[in-house]
């Protein structure tokens, strides 16, 4: 069948949550759909009923709906082409493996699990690759027949397994890897298309299904190559135009150089746990795409919109994409600074209230309080759970004085200031950053100590801090009172 429409699928298996790697393999086919003017569709392949999760498809459908795709058919929205979750497919699988049957093109295997795996050692042992062994090997059609009605008389539930054909190559031009083949042989033997609880396998499912829904191209992991011969198998053996194919380049640790794994605890791994941290979507959109996709010049911030006019499959890199904890960071950083602050506000409240800072009901001023520490610190933070170490110090008091802030306020000038900064605020009944501000420059102004002999010491005295935001802004969220307070005690211990 010829596709002349572009359909592209994005097919999840709900057995976890939607994964780093998962997620740029739905972007990828989402991009190619929507720079082409194509359809994207998702698919959930639930099949491995003993592995699947209670919320794996809640997790992969709100995740990417997180992340700001959408999609124009699916379990969720619809189609022509439903049902979207093989689970619900499975009389339309039983149709086509009987087709196969029939045609003697796979036949019901009644080999146990004990067998199988006396068999994987014997080869092992043989110093040979692990392969299936034709059950019914020099029998005729009635002693085959014996053999399966003595299996089910004994209570044996069959398989149905694939017949591979001797001596034939498969080969494809694959969209990222290029020209692509595999012989027959290397297979590993008849493959299972059904297992014993009725239920399709994945090689074979997603032929079907890919076939009825019309995919015209599908974008999926380097670890899917050596599932495409025995895909190209089964299209042939219905007679079917298969789909274009395009196998992304793997994802790697930046820091071991070897293969992102899920066991891998030194990387976080699901979209879940950055949006816990209160990363932003549009900044996990951007990483993502540019792990094993570059675009044209030395821009790395784009919009959606941008990607989706500039996307070229052709820029998809052969490659292992390095996956960069702090290149994340810096790139949610970029769009941090940008952000709304109530938009940041928003990522951030959670956090303090889950970190006992902040009372889940707190009242209007202490909230519009905690909007302005926000804001101050809104461009140092590369995402909201950042906010964390800065904000203690203003909800809880400062921390204690290093040796080395000890050591700037052990300079002659820096008593000085503090008492000039103390006396000159002592009639003031609050401290906003224009009285903070015009104080000090008027301490500068009349002492002729400028630059950092002027500023360091007010700012450790108050903050116990050598860096951090605007003093004058940090001196307003601190207050008053505490600012006084700590203003005296440095004062006292300096003297």
């Amino acid at each position: 069948m010829a596709k002349s429409k572009i359909r592209v699928r994005y097919a999840p298996s709900p057995t976890g949550h939607l994964h780093i790697g998962n997620a740029r393999t739905a972007l990828f086919n989402y991009l190619y759909a929507r720079h082409n003017k194509g359809k994207f569709i998702i698919r959930i392949e639930d099949t491995d009923t003993k592995r699947n999760i209670d919320d794996g498809e809640r997790s992969q459908l709100d995740n990417l709906k997180w992340l700001g795709l959408d999609w124009d058919e699916g379990p969720d929205v619809g189609g022509d082409f439903g049902p979207y979750r093989q689970s619900e497919r499975k009389d339309i699988y039983v149709d086509y493996i009987n087709q196969l049957l029939e045609k003697g093109l796979a036949y019901k295997s009644y080999r146990t699990e004990d067998e199988l795996e006396a068999d994987r050692e014997a080869q092992k042992a043989r110093k040979e690759m692990p392969h299936y062994v034709y059950e019914y090997a020099g029998m005729d059609d009635k002693q085959i027949a014996k053999v399966q009605a003595d299996a089910e008389a004994n209570g044996l539930e069959p398989v149905v397994r694939f017949r591979v054909s001797e001596g034939a190559t498969y080969a494809w031009t694959d969209l990222v890897k290029g020209d692509v083949s595999f012989e027959s042989k290397t297979i590993g033997g008849d493959f299972v298309i059904q297992k014993r609880d009725g239920m399709p396998t994945y090689n074979f499912a997603v032929v079907i299904d890919d076939h009825l829904m019309e995919i015209s191209h599908v974008f999926r992991g380097d670890d899917h190559v050596a599932n495409t011969p025995k895909q190209l198998m089964i299209y042939e053996a219905f007679g079917w135009d298969a789909p274009q194919f395009g196998h992304m380049s793997l994802i790697i640790n930046s820091e071991t150089g070897k293969k992102l794994s899920k066991r891998d605890e030194s990387v976080l791994q699901f979209i879940e746990q950055y949006r816990e941290l209160g990363y932003l979507p549009e900044a996990m959109l951007n990483f993502i795409i540019l792990l094993g996709w570059s675009p044209v010049g030395e821009d790395e911030i784009f919009t959606r919109q941008e990607f989706i006019k500039m996307y070229d499959e052709k820029r998809l890199s052969k490659s292992p994409a390095a996956f960069d904890g702090k290149k994340l960071e810096w790139v949610n950083n970029q769009y941090m600074k940008n952000a709304d602050e109530d938009a940041v506000f928003d990522l951030a409240l959670p956090q303090l209230i889950e970190a006992g800072l902040l009372e889940k009901h707190a009242d209007p001023m202490k909230m519009e309080w905690t909007r302005k520490l926000v804001s101050l610190f809104k461009r140092e933070i590369s995402y909201a759970a950042e906010i964390l170490p800065f904000a203690k110090p203003f909800f809880h008091g400062p921390a204690d004085i290093n040796d080395e802030a000890r050591a700037e306020l052990a300079e002659d000038d820096a008593l000085t200031v503090l008492k000039e900064f103390r006396a000159r605020i002592a009639d003031v009944d609050y401290l906003n950053t224009v009285k903070v501000l015009k104080t000090i420059k008027s301490i500068q102004k009349d002492t002729k100590i400028k630059g950092r002999k002027l500023w360091m010491p007010i700012r450790i005295a108050i903050t116990h801090e050598m860096h951090g935001p605007e003093l004058p802004e940090s001196i307003e969220l601190i207050g008053y009172e505490q600012s006084i307070k700590n203003l005296d005690e440095m004062i006292n211990e300096l003297s």
